[in-house]
C-alpha cells in the first residue's frame, strides 16, 4: 500500500494554522466590516473570503467526487450576484472546503498526486495534475489571505497573527 506524500503531510499542519488565524480573524466581524475595502474599486474582505471559498470548491470539485455535492454548494460563492455572507457562514465555509483539503494533503500519494488531469478550462495550465492543484490552492490562500490581513490592518482591526 502507497503511503501519503511526506511533504505535504508536513505542510498539513501549518495550512491548518493560518486557516485557524484567518477564521479566528473573520468570524468576530460584522457585515460593515466585512464590507471594508481598501479601494472603492477593490474587493472588500467578505468578497475576498467569498472567492477564496468558491476557488477551494471548484479547484477540488472534480477532485473529490464524495465531497461533490458539498464543494457545489460552495463553488459559485463568488459569482456575481450571490448574496453577501455573514462571519460565521465564512468561517464555514472555509472550515467545510478545508476538510477535503486535509484529507487530500494527509492521504494523496505520489502517484495520486502526479496523475495527469484533463484541464475544464482554457486558462487551466496544460499539464496538469493533483500537486499543481494543491500548490495553486496554497498560494491562492496565502495571497488571498494577505489580502484580508492587509485591509484589517489598514482599518484598525486585528489581522490573523502570523
Amino acid at each position: 500500500m502507497a503511503t501519503a506524500d511526506a511533504t505535504l503531510t508536513a505542510f498539513a499542519p501549518a495550512w491548518a494554522s493560518y486557516q485557524g488565524k484567518l477564521i479566528g480573524a473573520l468570524a468576530p466581524l460584522t457585515p460593515e466590516q466585512l464590507a471594508l475595502r481598501p479601494a472603492p474599486q477593490l474587493r472588500s474582505i467578505g468578497e475576498i473570503a467569498r472567492h477564496m471559498i468558491g476557488a477551494r470548491a471548484r479547484w477540488l470539485h472534480d477532485l473529490m467526487p464524495a465531497e461533490a455535492v458539498m464543494l457545489a454548494a460552495h463553488s459559485t460563492w463568488d459569482r456575481k450576484g450571490q448574496p453577501e455572507r455573514t462571519a460565521a457562514e465564512l468561517a464555514d465555509g472555509l472550515t467545510r472546503t478545508w476538510q477535503p483539503l486535509e484529507h487530500a494533503l494527509t492521504t494523496w500519494t505520489e502517484p495520486e498526486l502526479s496523475a495527469h488531469l484533463a484541464p475544464s478550462d482554457p486558462d487551466d495550465p496544460p499539464d496538469l495534475t493533483r500537486r499543481w492543484i494543491l500548490w495553486h490552492l496554497i498560494e491562492h490562500d496565502l495571497h488571498h489571505g494577505g489580502e484580508i490581513s492587509y485591509v484589517l490592518g489598514m482599518h484598525g482591526l486585528s489581522a490573523p497573527d502570523i
